[in-house]
């Protein structure tokens, strides 16, 4: 992740704290981090620093279970959600070479769900 042009305090906590996280995480799961190091930060800033960040285009964001997930890396996030069941599988795809043919740009991050039956209801 780029540094942000004017770097307060909050925001360095802020943005060490995200880049310490390997995977996707949630403004909740980053907040429950940072208020260990220091509590006087709210999860207003949180919210407000996230956004930011994704409008500058310095952090990635996904729709997972009615959640927004955060990625500070280009990850894909892929769900298979069975229509019997409605069981949530998450999985990933390396390459994407079929959407990069039909995208009308370049293609940066994506999510994509797919519905159809899981192989425990196929049974």
């Amino acid at each position: 992740m780029k540094k942000l042009s004017r770097q307060t305090k909050q925001k360095a906590i802020v943005e060490r704290h995200i880049l310490n996280f390997k995977t996707f995480f949630t403004a909740e799961e980053l907040y429950s981090q940072i208020i260990k190091e220091d509590a006087k930060i709210g999860i207003a800033t949180i919210y407000r620093f996230l956004k930011d960040l994704r409008k500058k285009g310095l952090l990635h964001s996904y729709t997972c279970n009615r959640k927004i997930l955060y990625s500070a890396k280009q990850k894909s996030h892929c769900h298979f959600t069975c229509e019997k069941c409605s069981q949530i599988s998450h999985f990933d795809i390396k390459k994407i070479d079929f959407i990069k043919e039909k995208a009308y740009g370049d293609v940066c991050h994506f999510q994509l769900d797919i519905t159809g039956i899981c192989n425990n209801c196929k049974k």
